[in-house]
This record gives C-alpha cells, structure tokens and sequence, in this order.
C-alpha cells in the first residue's frame, strides 16, 4: 500500500492542476456555478497529495532508510512548493474572473 502513496499524489497533483484549468477554459460558456466547488476541489486535492508525500517521507523515518531520505528531500520539497504554488495561482485567478462575472 506504501507503494501508492507517490503514484496517487502524482494523481492528485495533476487533479489539482487540471481542474481549475478546466474552469476557465468553461468561462466563456453559460454554465458556470461549479466553479467554487471545483476550486475547493481542486485545493482539496492539492493538500490531499502533499498529505501523502510527508507521509512517504514519515514510511522512510520509520525504516530508518536515510539515504532515500537524503536523496529525495530536496526534489520533494522543490516539487511540494511548485505544487502548491500553481495550484494556488490557478485557482486565484478562477476566482477573480468569476467573481467579476458574478458582479456584473
């Protein structure tokens, strides 16, 4: 089960990319009241995946497998924050075109 932890956060990440981007390629259209529950979603998912990738690192504590510890920590880390930062660029900016659109 340990093995799923990297190929579902590897899922959830892109969930969390693909769903805001989703939104806005739907702006244009009619339909457009999911956006919040899509946005809170796709946050949901970006959380869940750093979730399992501390908890990945946590199995490796718990084995006492430091050299996969050490060779691994600086990419999780990079990749945790590039993460978080687009999937938080991406729904900001859902955000600010929908909430415009609410208000006009």
């Amino acid at each position: 089960m340990i093995g799923y932890l990297n190929l579902f956060s590897l899922l959830l990440g892109v969930m969390a990319w693909v769903l805001p981007v989703v939104t806005l390629t739907r702006f244009t259209k009619q339909n457009h009241k999911n956006w919040a529950s899509l946005s809170i979603i796709s946050l949901s998912a970006c959380a869940i995946s750093l979730f399992f990738q501390i908890f990945y690192n946590y199995h490796l504590v718990k084995l006492g497998d430091w050299s996969a510890l050490m060779d691994i920590t600086g990419a999780v880390a990079f990749f945790a924050a590039v993460l978080l930062i687009v999937t938080v660029i991406l729904n900001v900016i859902t955000l600010i075109l929908y909430r415009g659109r609410a208000s006009n």
